[in-house]
Formats: C-alpha cells, sequence, structure tokens
C-alpha cells in the first residue's frame, strides 16, 4: 500500500474492521471501540504500519487483541452472536444463502466462531489469525476444522428444513 495516507485507509476499513468484530462475537459499541483504537494505534505508528504488506491485516489483530483483552477485563465471553437485522427480508437466493451461513456462524461456539471470521470474512492468513487469537497457528487450522465440519452440519440440516417445505 505504500504511501497511502492514514485518512483514505481509516475511511476504507473502519468499517470492515467494525462488522468483523461484530460477527465474531462482539456488541456493536465494544467492536467499534476496539476498532478505534487498533485504528489509533495504526496512526501512532503509520510509518511502520503504511509500508506493511497488509496493514489491514495488522489493524484486525490488534482490534481482536483489543476486544479479548476488554473480555477478559469483564470476565465473561460472549457466545451470543449478533441478531440478524429485522429489517425488509430480500428473498433472493444469495440473500439466503447468506443469512443461512450467518445463522450457522452465530451456532458456532465463541473461538471457532472468531477463527472463521477472522479467516474468511476479513481474509488474515492462518499466521494474522493465529496472532489474533494468541494461539499457534496448528491450534487456529484444527479450529478451522471443526468450525468447517460444524458449518456443514447446520447448513446441511437448514437445506433439508427448506425441503421439507
Amino acid at each position: 500500500m505504500g504511501e497511502l495516507a492514514f485518512d483514505e485507509f481509516y475511511a476504507s476499513f473502519f468499517d470492515r474492521v467494525a462488522r468483523t468484530l461484530m460477527l465474531a462475537g462482539a456488541d456493536r459499541d465494544p467492536a467499534r471501540d476496539a476498532t478505534q483504537e487498533a485504528f489509533a494505534r495504526a496512526l501512532r505508528q503509520w510509518r511502520k504500519v503504511r509500508e506493511m504488506d497488509r496493514p489491514d491485516g495488522w489493524v484486525y489483530v490488534v482490534a481482536m487483541n483489543q476486544l479479548r483483552d476488554q473480555w477478559r477485563r469483564s470476565e465473561r465471553r460472549r457466545t451470543q452472536a449478533p441478531a440478524i437485522d429485522g429489517g425488509a427480508v430480500d428473498n433472493t437466493h444469495a440473500v439466503a444463502t447468506r443469512l443461512s451461513v450467518r445463522d450457522a456462524i452465530a451456532t458456532l461456539p465463541a473461538r471457532q466462531r472468531q477463527a472463521v471470521v477472522l479467516r474468511y470474512l476479513a481474509d488474515l492468513t492462518i499466521a494474522d489469525v493465529a496472532d489474533a487469537m494468541g494461539c499457534a497457528t496448528g491450534t487456529v487450522k484444527a479450529t478451522l476444522n471443526h468450525a468447517m465440519r460444524s458449518m456443514r452440519v447446520e447448513l446441511d440440516d437448514t437445506e433439508d428444513d427448506d425441503a421439507d417445505r
């Protein structure tokens, strides 16, 4: 990203990072707080961060670490996924699939949900997910494997329910 200006970087990635943290299990305000702190740290180290191959990956890792610190301080882990908007329902296949996947992600335990969201929605590398989650890359791979197996079962059950209608 080279000479990327911080303002452009912030505008491009703030909402993505905050949404990712919400999908990982955080409530809206704590997710935005952790995201804001991660961007504040990025700004303080901008010369170094902007030269990274994936400055957004660095922000995701810092934001997730910040969120985990918040969870530790409050001594309660969130296991509920954010509620899906109750707005207008679009009956297209793409939206139905996206909601099914979101529902399947919501059934995962917190750690598996975080790994899935960071790896596949935030598009972080396995190493970056491991950094963000504070564990080894092998643990991330195993966690993702378990999560994918669980989601396949959940999505298969959803398809069976739809076929019965």
